[in-house]
Parts: C-alpha cells; sequence; structure tokens
C-alpha cells in the first residue's frame, strides 16, 4: 500500500496536512459509513490495521443488523480490515478546518476484498466483459432537489422561495440558485468529478447533472457517490438540505438516475457502430437489459418510496420496451453510429446503489449480447405492443430479484438473499407502521 502514502504525500504537498480522514465505506443501500482517522494514525490504514465490523456492509436502511442475514453478532461479528481505493484521496471542501476522504473497500483479515463489496461486484461484472475482450463505457446523469431546511426528519420537504412549480430548464432559476449550484460544482472539481451540464429540471428545486462518459465504470460509480455526498454537504453549509429520495413530492416529478452505456472492444472500437442503422449487437445489448428488467427492478427501485415513480405520465418510464430517442422509453437510444453510439437506461431512481445498478445494467446487456435474440419492436414502430409495465408492487419486485437464477449468478447467490432479507425487512417495518392519513381519513369516520 505505498502507493496510497505516495498518495498521501502529495496531497499533503499540494493542500497541507489533514487534521483528519474521513474513511467511507458504501454499503448496500448506498450510505456510506466508516471511520474519522487521525492524520497522525495514517500508517494504520496502510498496514491494513484500522479494522471495522464485516457487517457493515449490510445493515438495514434505518442501521440496524438483521439476524436473518447470518452477519452482524449472530456470527459473532467478525472484522474486516479498510484499505483505500486509489486516486480517491480528496478534500472536503465544505467540512471545517482541513478535512480529507477517502472511499475505502473492506477486506477480510488477510484475504480479498469482501464479497460484501457493493463495488467488488460491479468489478467481477466488468471482468466478464474483459474476459470477452470487450470493455464497457458508461456516464450517469443524477436528478436532485434541494429542499428549505426542515425543523425535523419527519416534516414534508418544501422548495426554496420564489421557485416555479415548473423550473423545465429554466435560467432565472438557475441564475437564483448560482450560490449553491456553483459551490456544488467548485466542490465537484475538488474532488475530480468528471461533471458536465447541469439543469434545472421540472420539478420545484429539482437539478440534474450529467457527468462525462468513462471506459472507467467503477470510477463513474464512485461518481456517483461522491456527488450525492457532495450536494448533501453542500447545501447543509449553505443552510439548506438536498435530496435524492426518488420521490420526495407527490405531484411533482420523482428523481432518476439514467446510465448511459456502450461497449468497445480491444481495439477502442464502439461495437454498436454500424454507420447509421441501429446495429444488430445494440438491439441483443438492449433485448439483454429488457429480459433482466423484472430481475432487478428491486435494485433500481430499491425502497417503498422508489414504488411512486411508476405510473403514467409521471416523467419516469415504468415498462421494459425501447425506442430511437425516445424518452418515454425504459431504453432509450440517443445515438446509433459513431463513437456515441450507446443506450440509455431510464428505469433507475436516484436512490439507487451505483456499483449495484450499474453491476445489474451491463450484466444485462452482456447477456443480450452473449444470446443474440433479437428485441421487440421499438415503440417508434407503429405496430409494436405496449409491454406490460413493471410492477408497482414493492414486495413482489423484492420476491422477483429473491427467485432469480440471473440475479444469483451476477450479485452470487448469498448476496443475492442477503439483499433480500434486508429488503423485507424493510417492508415488514415500514408497512407495520400506519400513516397518518389514515387517521386523517377513518379515526372520526369510522
Amino acid at each position: 500500500m505505498t502507493d496510497f502514502m505516495t498518495e498521501y504525500d502529495a496531497y499533503c504537498a499540494k493542500h497541507g496536512t489533514p487534521e483528519r480522514i474521513d474513511l467511507m465505506l458504501c454499503d448496500l443501500n448506498a450510505v456510506l459509513r466508516g471511520k474519522w482517522l487521525p492524520s497522525s494514525e495514517v500508517s494504520k490504514l496502510v498496514k491494513g490495521q484500522v479494522r471495522i465490523p464485516l457487517s457493515t456492509y449490510a445493515p438495514n436502511i434505518f442501521g440496524f443488523e438483521i439476524p436473518e442475514t447470518g452477519l452482524g453478532i449472530v456470527a459473532g461479528d467478525p472484522d474486516g480490515t479498510l484499505h483505500p481505493i486509489a486516486g480517491t484521496l480528496k478534500p472536503v471542501p465544505w467540512a471545517e478546518g482541513n478535512v480529507a476522504q477517502v472511499l475505502v473497500e473492506m477486506h477480510e483479515m488477510d484475504g480479498p476484498v469482501s464479497f460484501l463489496s457493493p463495488r467488488q461486484i460491479l468489478a467481477n461484472t466488468l471482468d466478464r466483459f474483459k474476459a470477452k475482450g470487450l470493455h464497457p463505457v458508461a456516464a450517469c446523469e443524477l436528478e436532485f432537489y434541494v429542499l428549505t431546511k426542515r425543523a425535523n426528519v419527519s416534516d414534508a420537504p418544501s422548495p426554496p422561495d420564489r421557485t416555479p412549480d415548473a423550473q423545465n430548464y429554466d435560467l432565472e432559476v438557475l441564475s437564483r440558485s448560482e450560490t449553491l449550484l456553483r459551490a456544488i460544482q467548485n466542490a465537484s472539481h475538488t474532488l475530480g468529478l468528471p461533471i458536465d451540464v447541469m439543469i434545472a429540471e421540472f420539478g420545484p428545486g429539482q437539478f440534474e447533472i450529467n457527468f462525462h462518459h468513462t471506459d472507467d465504470v467503477l470510477s463513474a460509480a464512485d461518481t456517483a457517490v461522491l456527488f450525492r455526498r457532495v450536494v448533501r454537504g453542500v447545501a447543509e453549509q449553505h443552510g439548506m438540505e438536498a435530496t435524492f429520495m426518488a420521490k420526495p413530492y407527490a405531484d411533482h416529478p420523482g428523481n432518476g438516475m439514467h446510465l448511459h452505456a456502450s461497449v468497445l472492444d480491444d481495439a477502442a472500437r464502439n461495437i454498436f457502430d454500424a454507420g447509421g442503422k441501429v446495429s444488430p449487437i445494440l438491439k441483443h445489448a438492449v433485448t439483454g437489459v429488457l429480459d433482466t428488467m423484472r430481475d432487478f427492478q428491486a435494485v433500481f427501485a430499491p425502497h417503498m418510496n422508489s414504488y411512486r415513480r411508476f405510473f403514467k405520465g409521471g416523467f419516469a418510464p415504468c415498462a421494459p420496451d425501447w425506442g430511437l430517442d425516445n424518452r418515454n422509453a425504459g431504453i432509450r437510444l440517443p445515438e446509433i453510429s459513431g463513437p456515441g453510439a450507446r443506450l440509455e437506461h431510464r428505469i433507475c431512481g436516484a436512490d439507487i446503489n451505483p456499483y449495484l445498478a450499474f453491476a445489474a445494467i451491463l450484466a444485462g446487456m452482456l447477456k443480450g449480447i452473449e444470446d443474440g435474440i433479437e428485441p421487440p419492436l421499438p415503440l417508434d414502430d407503429p405496430n409494436a405492443e405496449a409491454a406490460q409495465g413493471l410492477t408497482t408492487d414493492w414486495a413482489q419486485s423484492v420476491e422477483n430479484f429473491a427467485t432469480s437464477d440471473f440475479a444469483a449468478d451476477v450479485f452470487g447467490r448469498e448476496y443475492r438473499d442477503i439483499y433480500t432479507v434486508l429488503r423485507r425487512d424493510e417492508i415488514a417495518q415500514l408497512t407495520a407502521e400506519i400513516h397518518p392519513i389514515e387517521y386523517k381519513t377513518y379515526l372520526s369516520r369510522l
């Protein structure tokens, strides 16, 4: 791990010696967990002496261990060792003082990266491409809402003052929000995040960021994880809140995550480029993603709130269908020729775990390429038959995932089962609670 010390020394030369380093581990729910490490103890990280329970990878959304996973105290809650991810040591611009942060992975004691690592699951999927002489290229788009600071975590959200109900690319909205947005951009540049265009999205206080495409797909997923931390941290610094919750407002569009993906061969040629027509191999990739979309809906829509995005006319695709430059489709083909030939997966909410979502999408693409099956007719074709919509039943999507052999193949059977246990627990806890609207509707009338 001497390479990390080189990286650390370069950081200190540029930014000064940090007071502490935030060690950040991405769990199953894409919540960042970890430790504050005093910079005086950086040698411990280098030597693999910083430990944390392996179960930290897989608590439920509330932060608790679930015995049915077979992790945590029921298994003695064994430790793993934290190891820094190269290239992720960066400043924390919104923190007080000189604070650094670094993404880490957890290894089994004296062993490999734990199978519980979402990042490693994506790495395994990329290895499958590499074994066939193929190399994915990816870029994502993330939507988020900026909110007025709330007094209590249970309070409903409200947009900033002077925010129109329909922003819809409104440049004046960007100008009024310039102080905050510029701070987000500056922090992103400080962290080396490859941000591209930023727009005012449709909903009040809603924005979207696009990232540059890259053939380092692990880095692209890292970027999505880190950007969410940037936005929330900067918003807090400015007396605001920000959320990537899938559907914070019932009557406004939800937050989505769109993944643009193409595939290069060993000669760096885009295998989806067929010179002006939809290539057979791109069609095959589309088929693979469509055919596996139900298997992975519990990954693309992981939480109760996620399913509020799935309704007709709700600004979010809700069926396994495809089209040419058609934003109503679950899979859109923005370009079909040249180096930009690619598909856009439009199903995910912004509340996903990027590593797991990227792995699921890419694995579907590879399956389609391998199987070589034609997709159904695109939405643009007048003879196309409407695809059966994705389920709006959270529990059903989890059971589809739980019984999916393909999900077990991509994620590993044990990880699939742990993911299922945690989602079933989340369902049980959230559906057992009586919602205030039930009191409002029934208590005084019945």
